[in-house]
């Protein structure tokens, strides 16, 4: 097959993913020098389409990036006002205090916000400066120089049939050029991935954990709206099924942000992460806010846990992973924008610097000396141990040790325990099936429960059908000849989107059918599922969910 001839642009500095990495690294370039030209590739259908985060804000990346923000009309407007930590039994809570945790678990001075909003504002001040902004273009592909290095990406591919071959409307796509290529994709991006096995950045590092978030945006009485209000919760109904926890942030508008975590090295594959969110919202707690309330929105995406030591080497030649494409999520604060944005500010600047010394191409070594000594180790290096306590000695354990550990790095620079590993990836923590009792769970009853395709509706998702799938299988008959008789084919569980079945009724035998429409792009296949099958890739540009404002 003939190599496909693309037309190339050339710019300083390419950015795949107008995330707050991203965007901060845009912005931060055009700071510096308004002169270079940087573009900004969203495979979003439009900024903000495709960002879905709880979100609790630490403004500390971008007082660093604008630090007149306020002025400018940031939609960070709700400041925390009551902060509140639940461990729960079936049928009540007991509240944690506050005053045992470090100070650093503090959300004083913290905002409740949309991210999604965020990011379009700070689209509008990266265009001001002259960043070009293209979404509703995926980057399906890496272009590499001679020497190997990172060259760009290509973007803008259309038009394929679902066999991959050209149809009648197919646009081959355009190269994107520059000195250096940012990779801020999020969790588990698809270039990322190549990057980190091509240039072999994780070794020497642990291995990256993940969970999977899951949020819903309710609309709810106002006389139960506590403006600024956020709760946390961990125990009930995960027990000790999962790793996780829920959240409840009372936005502006008397909109309710409510969400569930679970972590994603469980071991029993009849665990359905889905519904332990909608068992969540049965608590009477949370039921009780809930009632008479609608839901909104919804919306699923994986998030990085893995923290300090599992963060991969972050620069390659001729290039540089930021945010979420590296792994900044501070767990036990369930923040991570902050680092995001302090990130793609670094990487910024390295880059800048590289650029007026005449060099392209090269490792950014200052950024990963920054990473490593600057703002985002000091945030992330006391917390260090906090994941693996809790995968050792569960939930309690974790309170306990990782509230001890937290409290020695915090007052002596010094843990008890060194720097602790996580063991295995969560695909590998999946055990057989046979291990294993099945889980029952209650039928959702469409008030405050919900199945997984009525709820899909609430993300806006639509894929053009005429396209090749962008859930690969390495081996097609792998789910039905493996991972049905050894672990019951857990994708039917673990995608929150209901993009993955396995059909038994009127056929010889079982046939696993992938719903790509249904994806909403969370990568949990792509993590959790236990021979690493799947591989996610881009779908064409603009697809995917639509979310108004996660």
């Amino acid at each position: 097959m003939a190599e496909t001839e693309r037309e190339s642009m050339e710019y300083d500095v390419v950015i795949v993913g107008a995330g707050p990495a991203g965007l901060s690294a845009a912005i931060r370039l055009k700071q510096l020098d308004p002169d270079l030209s940087v573009v900004v590739l969203e495979k979003g259908s439009e900024v903000g389409a495709h960002i879905l985060s709880g979100a609790v804000l630490d403004p500390s990346g971008l007082d660093a990036l604008i630090p007149d923000w306020k002025e400018r009309g940031a939609p960070i407007t709700v400041p925390v006002k009551s902060d509140s930590f639940y461990i729960l039994g079936e049928g009540g809570g007991i509240r944690v205090p506050n005053w045992p945790m470090p100070p650093l678990m503090s959300n004083h001075g913290k905002y409740i916000v949309s991210m999604g909003n965020v990011c379009r504002w700070m689209a509008e001040q990266a265009e001001a400066l002259g960043v070009e902004i293209f979404p509703g273009m995926s980057c399906s592909e890496l272009v590499h120089g001679e020497d190997g290095r990172v060259r760009g990406v290509v973007a803008g591919v259309f038009g394929l049939n679902p066999d991959g071959t050209p149809g009648p409307n197919y646009e081959p796509g355009m190269e994107l050029l520059g000195k250096y290529v940012f990779l801020a994709e999020g969790v588990r991006g698809s270039l990322s991935k190549q990057v980190i096995e091509r240039f072999d950045l994780q070794a020497g590092h642990d291995v990256q954990k993940y969970g999977l978030g899951m949020k819903e945006i309710w609309e709810i009485d106002p006389k139960k709206h506590q403006e600024g209000k956020i709760v946390h919760t961990a125990g009930w109904p995960l027990g000790g099924n999962a790793g996780g926890g829920g959240f409840i942030y009372h936005a502006e508008n008397n909109q309710l942000f409510i969400g569930f975590v679970v972590h994603l090295n469980y071991r029993n594959p009849y665990l359905y992460p889905y519904m332990e969110f909608q068992r969540f919202k049965h608590h009477p707690m949370v039921a009780e806010l809930l009632e008479g309330g609608k839901r909104v929105a919804y919306g699923a995406r994986a998030i990085s846990e893995g923290g300090w030591q599992s963060i991969p080497k972050v620069v390659f030649p001729g290039g540089a992973l930021l945010g979420c494409s590296a792994g900044l999520v501070n767990l036990p604060r369930i923040k991570g924008n902050h680092n995001a944005m302090l990130s793609g500010k670094a990487a910024a600047e390295a880059a800048h610097a590289a650029i007026r010394a005449g060099r392209e191409g090269d490792e950014l070594t200052a950024y990963e000396e920054d990473l490593r000594s600057g703002p985002i180790a000091k945030d992330l290096k006391p917390v260090r141990n906090v994941k693996p306590l809790w995968s050792r000695f569960g939930m309690l354990g974790s309170l306990v040790l990782g509230g001890l550990d937290m409290w020695t790095n915090s007052l002596f620079k010094f843990s008890l325990f060194g720097t602790l590993k996580h063991g295995k990836t969560d695909a590998a923590a999946t055990e057989p099936a046979a291990r294993h009792h099945k889980i029952e769970y209650p039928k959702p009853d469409g008030v405050l429960s919900f199945d997984r395709l009525t709820n899909v509706a609430y993300s806006f998702t639509n894929h053009e059908e005429n396209q090749p799938c962008h859930l690969k299988l390495k081996d097609p008959e792998l789910p039905i000849r493996v991972n049905l008789p050894e672990y019951d084919e857990p994708a039917q569980r673990y995608c929150p989107a209901g993009v993955y079945e396995v059909l038994k009724e009127g056929v010889e035998s079982p046939v696993f059918v992938i719903n790509f429409q249904n994806c909403v792009h969370c990568k949990t296949c792509d993590i959790k599922d236990p021979r690493q099958n799947i591989n996610w890739t881009t779908p064409q540009g603009g697809d995917g969910p639509n979310y108004p404002n996660m």
